[in-house]
């Protein structure tokens, strides 16, 4: 039973199947590490896949943190009022 893989997993995302098989190579450690990169993989691939936005605003919307940062603070008339010493 060398030349088979001794590792496979299915993986259910949402609607959607995925199987994976480890590659016909080395210790079972190795199999398992291979096995992770590749579900890890798929994994990746449908969270990027499945949690794009569907309307994005082709410009900035008024009032954003970045337009913030780029105005100074304003100066106040008003003198801080001194604390009288008796």
């Amino acid at each position: 039973m060398e030349g088979q893989p001794k590792v496979k997993a299915s993986l259910r995302l949402g609607s959607e199947f995925y199987t994976v098989n480890a590659k016909k190579v080395g210790a079972l450690s190795e199999q398992l590490s291979l096995m992770k990169e590749e579900s890890m993989s798929i994994l990746k691939d449908y969270i990027t896949i499945h949690n794009v936005p569907n309307d994005v605003p082709d410009e900035l919307v008024e009032g954003s943190s970045e337009d913030d940062e780029e105005e100074e603070p304003k100066k106040s008339n008003i003198k801080p009022k001194k604390a009288k010493i008796n």
